[in-house]
């Protein structure tokens, strides 16, 4: 089969073939009449087998590990399994601070501070708000921040948590699918991130987000909230950020 038809196949982009190849994950074993690589059977069982490893969230490294040592599968899925049902609680207990917002939101109450601690968790604490009210309370993004946010319900802050998510998984696909952050995919998620910021908070350009980005790798606080999400993720992003920017120069 051709590149082309495996990536329909497997619903996978043509890039990420090509990335499969480059790295000898998955290299295409025969040519076509015209020298074109081609996949064959083997190498379809070989692929599937990486797809289903993927989506079970192992990074390309571990993936190979288990292509090279099926005896560590066990061990590799026992872990995997493990870290999949600590998520499940984490997202149970989410489900129940949405379920509250719904609550509230339809009887139309605005938005505590305990149930924004509730839904944002640590990414939400008191003191962050005071500190950053005194370092841009004077600045214009800040004046359109707060009179968007003043009207927004507990609907709206679960809406733009679940987009957050979206970014920040889209951030984490790249990194872990082993794709530089100048890549399509990264760049696409940092668009993606200051298009929710300019929707969501304050009219945000790409200069201004590369500066915005900084802070991800300048302030622990910034930093920290994107390595408990993948490791290496702030500078990744950082850097997605300003390769976006240069893509829109």
């Amino acid at each position: 089969m051709s590149v082309g038809a495996v990536a329909d196949l497997f619903d996978l982009t043509v890039r990420t073939l090509h990335h499969y190849d480059e790295i000898g994950l998955v290299v295409p074993g025969e040519r076509s009449p015209a020298g074109y690589r081609v996949y064959t059977h083997d190498d379809l069982v070989r692929l599937s087998t990486v797809v289903v490893y993927r989506r079970l969230g192992f990074s390309l490294d571990e993936v190979a590990q288990l292509l090279a040592d099926p005896a560590s599968v066990r061990d590799h899925l026992t872990r995997q399994r493990a870290a999949v049902m600590h998520r499940l609680d984490e997202l149970r207990e989410l489900v129940t601070a949405i379920d509250h917002a719904l609550e509230k939101d339809m009887s139309n109450e605005q938005m505590t501070t305990a149930d924004m601690r509730e839904l944002f968790g640590d990414g939400f604490k008191e003191e962050y708000q005071a500190e950053a009210q005194e370092r841009w309370g004077d600045t214009p993004q800040w004046a359109q921040s707060a009179k968007r946010t003043a009207a927004y319900t507990k609907a709206d802050w679960e809406a733009i948590k679940a987009e957050g998510d979206a970014i920040n998984a889209a951030f984490v696909a790249a990194l872990t699918s082993g794709q530089p952050a100048t890549s399509e995919a990264a760049m696409d998620a940092a668009e993606a991130h200051r298009r929710h910021i300019a929707d969501r908070f304050y009219d945000l350009d790409h200069d201004f987000h590369r500066n915005l980005a900084e802070m991800y790798v300048g302030d622990e606080r910034f930093t920290k909230t994107y390595e408990d999400i993948a490791a290496g993720l702030a500078q990744y992003v950082r850097d997605a950020v300003h390769a976006n920017a240069d893509r829109h120069a």
